[in-house]
Order: C-alpha cells, then sequence, then structure tokens
C-alpha cells in the first residue's frame, strides 16, 4: 500500500500517470476501486512513503520495488494490504509498474480472500492461487500498452462485482470515515441501519 505516495517526488525521478483509461467501464466499478495508476522510472531512488488506507493490486513488468523496513523486495505480482507504519520503496532503476487501489472493503470480491488475511503485510498474488487472477496478471504482463493493460483488469474486475447491500453499507461507511474520521462506530452503524455489533461484523468481514 505504500508505492501510492511515490508521486510526491514525481519531478525528481519519475513518469507517472494517474489513470482516465477504461471509461467504458468507469460507472460500474467506481464504487469499487478508487483509481489507477502506472508509474516508470529509469533513475534510482528512496521515498518515504505513509499507508492510505486502501489495499492495492501491483504488476511489476520490471524490477520490483524494495521495502527495507521488510527486508525484501516485492513480488512481481504483489497484493499489498491495509498497513499502519510507514516505509520506504526503494529502486535500482528499470522500475515499471501499475498499480491498482481499491476501497477497504472492495478488494476481497475480486480476488476471493478477505483482507484480514494479508493485513500489515506485502504478499504474491500467485500465494492465493486464483486461477483467474493468476491469468489475468500474465496478460497484463504480456501487455506493451497501460491502458490496454487496465483494460484488461478492468474486464476482470468488472466481471467479479455482485451487487451486495452489505457492500454497499460498509461503503457508505468508508465515505463517512473518509469525510469525518472521528465518527463514533454506533454513529456509522446507525447511518447504515446496522445495529453495532452487525456493523462491526460486516466490518470485519469486508475490510479486515
Amino acid at each position: 500500500m505504500r508505492a501510492d505516495d511515490a508521486h510526491a517526488n514525481e519531478s525528481a525521478y519519475c513518469r507517472l500517470q494517474r489513470a482516465s483509461w477504461g471509461r467504458d467501464n468507469f460507472d460500474t466499478i467506481m464504487s469499487y476501486v478508487r483509481y489507477y495508476w502506472a508509474l516508470e522510472s529509469d533513475e534510482p531512488f528512496s521515498v518515504l512513503t505513509f499507508p492510505i488506507g486502501c489495499p492495492q493490486i501491483i504488476f511489476h513488468k520490471k524490477t520490483p520495488l524494495y521495502i527495507p523496513e521488510l527486508d525484501k523486495s516485492q513480488s512481481q505480482f504483489t497484493i499489498s494490504g491495509q498497513v499502519n507504519f510507514p516505509a520506504h520503496i526503494q529502486s535500482d532503476g528499470g522500475l515499471e509498474m501499475i498499480v491498482a487501489v481499491f476501497y477497504p472493503h472492495t478488494i476481497g470480491m475480486f480476488i476471493d480472500t478477505p483482507p484480514s488475511a494479508f493485513y500489515n503485510l506485502e504478499i504474491s498474488g500467485y500465494d492465493i492461487e486464483n486461477r483467474q487472477v493468476n491469468d489475468v496478471a500474465q496478460r497484463i504482463f504480456d501487455c506493451e500498452n497501460d491502458k490496454e493493460c487496465i483494460d484488461i483488469l478492468e474486464n476482470f474486475l468488472s466481471s467479479k462485482i455482485r451487487s451486495s447491500l452489505n457492500i454497499s453499507r460498509i461503503g457508505m461507511s468508508v465515505s463517512t470515515l473518509l469525510r469525518v474520521p472521528s465518527t463514533s462506530v454506533n454513529a456509522l452503524a446507525a447511518s447504515a441501519c446496522l445495529a453495532s455489533g452487525n456493523m462491526k461484523e460486516c466490518s470485519a468481514k469486508r475490510s479486515g
């Protein structure tokens, strides 16, 4: 989840493209995916980044980023969970990556794995052993055009969306928290028409 903040030093080392791609599917998935971004760099860099509260799926087409706090490099195909600590991202150059940033409660729908399974972790996407997801990753690695890569990903994500009342309720709560972080659980539950106990259960299941 840390790589999103790399754009803070864009002028020093990178070309960053926040995606305005995939407009055909935009209306369908805008409630599930916050945004995409792509980053290329031929120059070495080290940047301190901070948690953004949202899981990410990361596709490295060249050399993956190194995370010194974890003492390891990201996988070529990485699923990054919610984290509660700042960390550096480092590259020796030769970086080309595409990232999808999800809302906290939506990523599990697409990878059939609850976000609690990778809280404070960065795991290889191959570790969840989801053939559909692996196939999408391979198609993205084989594709040279960023827009077409996003189209491949969006088509897959759109095919996985299943409307759910609980998803909508948790989505409302997440939106409220993004606007007013101090909102109490009871207030969130009331706005979602849930008892506080049900609210906690739904939130734990969907967003970890």
